[in-house]
């Protein structure tokens, strides 16, 4: 894959340095047979954008541990210490504001495409069988997700944690069969 004038409309200094660029990478890399490997595989026309779903969720999950564990050496889980710590992540830390916001912005975006990919599945039929027990599994995660969230919720221990755990644990009180009548 040469780059040419056309394609680029610069100067040729330009296209003569990026196919420098190029030449070195595949040298060393062999990057043009992994990407004629890649682009040769067939994709089935019923394939679309919600297919990607789970694979986007898996994503943000692994963002989110990326972020954690960044977090968990400036977090501490006292009671007193507990907002005052992420109000020293959000101020003080080195690009600790990116990694809190970071941290926030995918675990809702998880939660929402953990939702989208359930329904996708639902919709397509997906659960039926042979596959009862990816379902299954992928119940039992929906379930750690949104487990996890409250959890996240209650970590800076402020009025909102408070809140939402208060509510999610009335929940089974709310249930005549499982809570008080």
């Amino acid at each position: 894959m040469k780059f040419s004038y056309t394609a680029l409309r610069g100067g040729l200094g330009l296209v003569t340095y990026l196919n420098k660029v190029y030449d070195w990478f595949e040298e060393r890399l062999e990057i043009q047979a992994i990407a004629d490997d890649i682009t040769s595989k067939y994709v089935p026309p019923h394939v679309n954008i919600f297919y990607c779903l789970g694979g986007i969720t898996l994503t943000c999950f692994l963002v989110q541990v990326a972020t954690s564990f960044a977090m968990t050496f400036y977090y501490r889980p006292t009671i007193t210490e507990a907002f005052s710590s992420v109000q020293y992540i959000m101020t003080e830390a080195n690009f600790g504001w990116l990694i809190r916001s970071v941290h926030r912005w995918s675990a809702s975006m998880m939660v929402l495409m953990m939702i989208m990919h359930v329904f996708r599945v639902y919709l397509t039929g997906v659960f039926k069988k042979p596959r009862e027990l990816t379902w299954v599994t992928g119940v039992v995660l929906a379930i750690l997700t949104t487990s996890f969230g409250v959890i996240g919720y209650s970590l800076h221990w402020d009025q909102i944690g408070y809140w939402a755990v208060k509510i999610v644990t009335g929940v089974p009180d709310a249930i005549s069969v499982i809570g008080s009548p």
